[in-house]
């Protein structure tokens, strides 16, 4: 880069700029997420030396798909940091480190002035990554090395194909295969596509390079992680994915790619406009594209704020600016210093208007990937005064409550559990083997309402009903049913055989219980319902079933 002084002035004010947005918008001080916390839990017990497990003395279950960071956020932890500053630390430090890399990477490979930089560096600033890291969520982590894997593959195709180049190329993309299982995909893609553009020469020698890496390293952790978790894919891939086709999750993907890039997509079309760049705009898409569809083969559930299409981001922001090659003398534009004063003026100002709003967008459209403090959270916390009784809960949302609780905890959907993933769900022959104190469930009925008719062949209502029946039929204890209406709840059943009963049904009833989505106070609709006797049983008021929409995890 020319005039580095320049470009470090530039990016020391997009950080600082950066640093005001957070303070302003993001709220650093939430619980961490659902599926963020189902990681945190898996790191914290590897920190205290029990392995990769769900629950401790168990066998290991690869439940955290974000290997490496659960991993490196496991040894922060050991390290002294808390488990929930580790996960938000590495993610907001991988947040800035992939603007600067954003910058770097447009400045050093197309020479360009810095417009096109700041441009995408702020755009990216101001995007879903500091919301993402208040989450918890690795997902910043992972787009950071997507991003390295991608600069480095561009440098191949536009600078030099070295071989520390290529050896770059693929060790970045092996961290990135071991940070998340896409990673592999995504990456592989950007193989292909400098394989469309470079000579065959060159093509032979990364190949190589990239498979060298992959065998022998990749293998090796490939044949360790199966060898000790029993199955060659994460537990999720059996529940989530299984060989099916989710068209729903490809619309969904199809959707948030164009709502997180759509202001750089009118040049990836603009780059059709002569052959000499076509091929050159055809190589950019193919990981692009790729990465869009690739969600064809997984349920898409748990994608909040969009996260699994998130890491797509770096790659179009740091693909659209050799687009613009020759774009004045292709579409026979006049130049800046063609037009008079006033029409630089009107412009110039044209161009600050545009920019500005689409900024200004991206930041309203982020300050919506957010929620509000969590009532599992405060309940897991009121159940870990009752940990080292041994307990065991049940839990649909088997994130807050396991980690906060620290209870022996069963995820009856299956993301953390090998034998429910691989045999088709929960049973009642399961949960007599466990005997759990506390069953709890989300779903969108109460005491005053029934389950829609529609849902006759909804997996998560079966599972719901198997839980709901074991409940009622083993005479457990209605302690809650929380919700912000009597269509959306938690329901909380206490075990009548453990001597703590009474006092964790008071506990888990006294709860301030907000409304992660809303931030009210949640109702308890179990206090409410005149159908409850004293023992706690119920019987379903028969009001005319809910109709409205369903969103599940």
């Amino acid at each position: 880069m020319k005039n580095q002084h320049k470009d470090i002035i530039a990016i020391t004010l997009i950080l600082i700029i950066t640093i005001i947005f957070s303070y302003l918008y993001v709220n650093f001080d939430i619980p961490p997420f659902e599926d963020a916390a189902m990681l945190m839990r898996y790191s914290e017990h590897l920190a205290q030396g029990y392995g990769i497990v769900w629950n401790k003395g168990e066998p290991p279950v690869d439940g955290a798909t974000d290997f490496l960071f659960m991993v490196i956020i496991g040894f922060l932890n050991f390290c002294g940091l808390s488990i929930e500053t580790a996960a938000k630390g590495l993610s907001i430090a991988s947040h800035f480190l992939t603007i600067i890399a954003i910058y770097i990477g447009i400045r050093s490979l197309y020479n360009s002035s810095r417009i096109p930089a700041i441009v995408s560096s702020l755009y990216f600033a101001f995007g879903p990554g500091l919301f993402l890291s208040a989450a918890h969520f690795g997902t910043p982590f992972f787009a950071l090395f997507i991003t390295l894997s991608w600069i480095f593959a561009l440098r191949i195709l536009l600078v030099t194909a070295t071989r520390t180049n290529m050896i770059a190329f693929a060790v970045l993309s092996l961290i990135a295969g071991l940070i998340r299982p896409e990673g592999v995909i995504m990456t592989t893609l950007m193989l292909i596509a400098l394989v469309i553009m470079v000579d065959p020469s060159v093509s032979k020698r990364l190949i190589s390079y990239f498979s060298a890496i992959f065998i022998v390293f990749g293998g090796a952790y490939f044949l360790w992680r199966w060898n000790y978790f029993g199955y060659p894919l994460p537990n999720p891939f059996y529940k989530k994915g299984g060989g099916g086709i989710y068209w729903d999750s490809l619309h969904r993907s199809i959707l948030s790619t164009v709502i997180l890039c759509y202001p750089f997509i009118p040049f990836f079309i603009l780059g059709f406009r002569t052959k000499r760049l076509s091929k050159l705009t055809l190589s950019l898409s193919v990981p692009i594209l790729g990465s869009v569809f690739m969600w064809i083969l997984l349920s898409d559930e748990m994608n909040f704020g969009s996260r699994f299409q998130y890491s797509i981001l770096p790659l179009v922001l740091l693909s659209w600016a050799p687009l613009l090659t020759n774009i004045k003398q292709d579409l026979k534009l006049p130049t800046i210093s063609d037009l008079d004063y006033r029409a630089r003026l009107s412009v110039l100002a044209m161009m600050v208007i545009v920019i500005g709003g689409i900024l200004t967008e991206r930041v309203q459209r982020s300050k919506k990937i957010t929620y509000f403090p969590d009532g599992k959270y405060d309940a897991g916390v009121v159940l870990s005064n009752y940990a080292q009784l041994g307990y065991t809960i049940v839990a649909t949302e088997a994130g807050l409550l396991p980690l906060y609780s620290n209870w022996h905890a069963i995820d009856p959907w299956g993301l953390n559990d090998a034998w429910i993933a691989h045999n088709n769900g929960i049973t009642e022959e399961y949960l007599n083997k466990v005997k759990p104190e506390i069953i709890m469930w989300h779903d969108y009925f109460s005491p005053f309402t029934q389950p829609s008719p529609k849902r006759a062949d909804d997996k998560w209502l079966e599972m719901v009903m198997k839980l709901k029946l074991y409940a009622e039929k083993n005479n457990y204890i209605l302690a809650a049913v929380y919700g912000d209406s009597p269509h959306n709840t938690h329901y909380y059943y206490v075990s009548p055989s453990i001597p703590e009963k009474n006092k964790i049904i008071s506990d888990l009833r006294t709860i301030k219980y907000i409304w992660y989505t809303t931030g009210k106070q949640s109702i308890n609709y179990a206090l409410l319902d005149s159908s409850i006797n004293s023992s706690g049983r119920t019987q379903t008021a028969q009001l005319p079933p809910y109709q409205g929409s369903l969103s599940f995890r």
